[in-house]
């Protein structure tokens, strides 16, 4: 356990990670197809929204990304507060201890996307793609609620992601996260 009473990372020599880890993408997805592959790293966000506007007091959290599964997959970790930050004592509603795993699909030339966050609940299903400049995954929740998840203003080191819901009125589009993420690692 380290100072903040956590448990420390596995080592890369665990046999788990070490048998899911890829160092790069399979061979037989296309670099045109390489949706996620940019994003290889260790990333620091800013949480601009999470269910509330917290702009006027935004939380930190940060982000692992990685090959995994041969290379046919790329799988996260998105975790807020940041794993230094992490006592126990946050607030329930602002926790977040997720991972993302996007699996190529070459039937359908594109991204599935999952996403299960144990700490809420909460468990996604998108399809993911590149469409312009942005990455744009189509899903739903758990409960068939649509939603769209977008990563946007990309840049080498740099990214927003916003995620929205389709409200009861099947009109409005509802904002449940936002945030702003800068590259540390990678």
């Amino acid at each position: 356990m380290n100072a903040h009473g956590l448990h420390e990372p596995l080592l890369d020599a665990h046999p788990l990670l070490t048998a899911l880890s890829a160092p790069s993408r399979a061979a037989d997805i296309d670099e045109a197809d390489d949706v996620y592959g940019w994003l290889v790293g260790s990333w620091r966000m800013q949480v601009l929204h999470y269910r509330d506007d917290l702009r006027a007091a935004p939380l930190q959290g940060e982000i692992q990304f990685g090959w995994v599964l041969e290379g046919r997959a790329v799988q996260d970790v998105w975790i807020m507060p940041p794993r230094e930050q992490r006592t126990g004592a946050h607030a329930a509603a602002h926790d977040m201890y997720g991972t993302t795993l996007r699996v190529w699909d070459p039937a359908v030339r594109a991204w599935r996307v999952t996403y299960l966050n144990p700490a809420t609940g909460q468990r996604d299903e998108l399809i993911g793609r590149r469409i312009g400049n942005a990455i744009v995954q189509i899903g739903t929740h758990a409960n068939g609620t649509p939603i769209r998840w977008n990563f946007t203003d990309i840049g080498r080191d740099s990214f927003h992601w916003t995620g929205v819901a389709l409200a009861p009125d099947g009109i409005t589009w509802v904002l449940e996260a936002e945030f702003a993420a800068q590259r540390v690692r990678g």
